[in-house]
């Protein structure tokens, strides 16, 4: 079977990028490479912290747009990435090495997990059902780690309190320093581009015609001879480690790690990037994690109380409004303008 028996399922995503979408591309990389020289730190910081969690909103983004699974585990993986680097480079004094553990543990325990859950024949409510439950159980595990029994190697998990004190990437590049506020910003950038543009890639491949083709029809795709178990399961896995490479970056961003990255506050954050974003597309979570972010930041200097009761007005607004999402539907109204500008139509 051909990726081209595939097309009908989702054009966009079967498309290779064209000149414009690399234009497009290229044009916000060289407008991100501009903060550190135009913006203060505060900015750089702010947006380093965006782009890191942009990368999270990526891996929901792709999971639950693309492939239709909607997993409220991706702080899961999001905590695992945070914790393993803590403990394996405080433990070993090797923070690259710590870097990389920080995907792969959270890709491993994305193949334990969504083996039983997706071999097991469960279905996409009850998968949800169950990484939320497994989410709290994360959660509370971590946070009733305080006493000093709870140590692996020389590291302690100090429970609420987290693990501080964590060291940098000891990488030159030039005259960048990656353990500077300059280098962690452009080491998330970097990862963010190459995450954006290889799952854009990979969607344009058959394997990932066959992922969508799976989101929209799984009895079809079946009859065609594909096993939707392991490409569901192989999904889940990248996405896992996204997410577990977003948070290997917030710890280097923040040099600590917390409870609360496994937090439910936090799962139910990375949903709503994607909802107001556009689940449907892949620069969606991006804008979304961005707007939501800033709109946090703008709403707790201008004196707003209840800054979780004003965003989720600000949500329901934005479901009855844009049900698609911001990107999705400032798409379609382009597309009739892009029409008939190559048709000539003034």
């Amino acid at each position: 079977m051909n990726g081209s028996s595939l097309t009908g399922f989702d054009a966009h995503a079967g498309q290779r990028p064209g000149t414009s979408w690399w234009v497009a591309v290229a044009a916000g990389v060289l407008l991100m490479l501009a903060v550190p020289v135009f913006g203060d730190m505060a900015m750089q910081l702010d947006l380093s912290l965006v782009l890191i969690l942009s990368l999270l909103a990526i891996s929901m983004g792709f999971l639950w747009g693309y492939v239709g699974i909607l997993s409220f585990g991706q702080t899961i993986f999001f905590g695992l990435g945070g914790y393993t680097y803590a403990i394996v480079s405080l433990n070993t004094d090797m923070a690259g090495l710590g870097f990389l553990m920080a995907i792969v543990v959270p890709m491993l325990f994305a193949l334990l997990l969504g083996y039983f859950m997706i071999f097991g024949r469960i279905s996409d409510i009850y998968l949800s059902v169950i990484t939320l439950v497994v989410t709290l159980i994360f959660e509370k595990g971590v946070r009733a780690t305080s006493g000093p029994e709870y140590v692996i190697g020389s590291v302690r998990l100090n429970g609420q309190n987290g693990i501080p004190g964590l060291p940098g990437l000891p990488v030159q590049i030039g005259p960048l320093d990656l353990q500077s506020i300059d280098g962690i910003f452009y080491l998330a950038l970097f990862f963010l581009l190459i995450v954006y543009v290889g799952i854009r890639l990979f969607l344009a491949s058959t394997t990932g015609r066959v992922l969508v083709g799976l989101r929209e029809n799984e009895n079809r795709m079946e009859l065609l001879g594909y096993d939707s178990r392991m490409y569901k399961l192989f999904a889940f896995v990248i996405a896992g480690g996204i997410a577990g490479l977003a948070g290997g970056l917030y710890a280097l961003w923040g040099s600590f790690v917390g409870p609360e990255m496994f937090g439910l506050n936090q799962a139910a954050m990375v949903v709503i990037w994607v909802i107001v974003g556009g689940r449907a597309t892949l620069l969606g979570p991006i804008i979304g994690t961005l707007l939501i972010q800033y709109l946090t930041t703008w709403l707790g200097t201008v004196g707003v109380g209840q800054v979780t009761l004003t965003l989720g007005f600000i949500l329901i607004v934005c479901v009855l409004l844009f049900p698609q999402g911001l990107v999705p539907t400032v798409r379609n109204l382009c597309r009739p303008l892009a029409l008939n500008k190559r048709g000539g139509v003034q």
